[in-house]
């Protein structure tokens, strides 16, 4: 319980931040949100059936906006030379990744709360398969956010760390978006679970395997 606590005061700390400023939120939401109108209007004059690119612009208007969050996670701790005060805390530095995680993912949920509806509503799509989108989307959302957290405290201590971020990110998180966005496509399709089997398989093995790796290596991570 005493470990919960200390995941939740650094998860804490970071959301309390930034909801003072607000300021990496509304850029992430702000960059998803051009992402969505931009290709409405794209598909609207050359697509004949833009809403197969659905899935993809989707995905890409996440991953994309969640990067900008995962720049700022370590970065803002760097810059005002607080990172080296919470690596002195007498805390596990496992907690300090759950707590940079959770608070991540919860950015990029919250991105993800405005954005869905909104996606449903230009590309007419059918609210019935929201639900089961908002769970690929948590799925995806914590899978990019566990290990983008260990690339982002990797990255932070390199000079071109805006550009090392995504460079280390995409390749490792390719499986994630790859599934998560065939899982969009054929709920919105209407497939049955059994031909999507092996996409949920790959979700969630993505999520399990990159999570406890991220998790066992983060104290070596940011020694360094």
């Amino acid at each position: 319980m005493n470990f919960l606590r200390k995941v939740g005061a650094v998860a804490w700390k970071d959301l309390r931040a930034e909801w003072r400023t607000r300021e990496v939120f509304s850029a992430m939401f702000v960059f998803a949100l051009l992402i969505i109108i931009i290709f409405n209007f794209a598909l609207e004059l050359r697509a004949e059936n833009a809403r197969v690119l659905v899935p993809g612009i989707l995905w890409v208007a996440f991953t994309f906006s969640g990067m900008l969050g995962l720049n700022r996670s370590f970065i803002q701790e760097k810059d005002r030379g607080s990172l080296e005060g919470l690596l002195l805390c007498p805390v596990d530095r496992s907690a300090i990744y759950l707590g940079k995680m959770l608070a991540n993912s919860a950015l990029m949920a919250l991105v993800a709360v405005f954005i869905l509806p909104v996606s449903f509503v230009l590309f007419n799509l059918s609210f019935g398969a929201l639900p089961m989108i908002v769970v690929v989307t948590a799925l995806g959302t914590v899978g990019f956010a566990g290990v983008g957290t260990l690339f982002s405290a990797m990255a932070v201590n390199t000079r071109a760390r805006e550009v090392m971020l995504p460079l280390l990110l995409f390749p490792v998180a390719v499986p994630l978006i790859i599934a998560a966005v065939k899982l969009t496509a054929g709920i919105m399709d209407g497939l049955p679970v059994a031909e999507l089997a092996r996409w949920w398989q790959l979700l969630i093995g993505f999520d399990a395997i990159f999570f406890t790796l991220s998790f066992m290596t983060f104290d070596y991570v940011i020694e360094e």
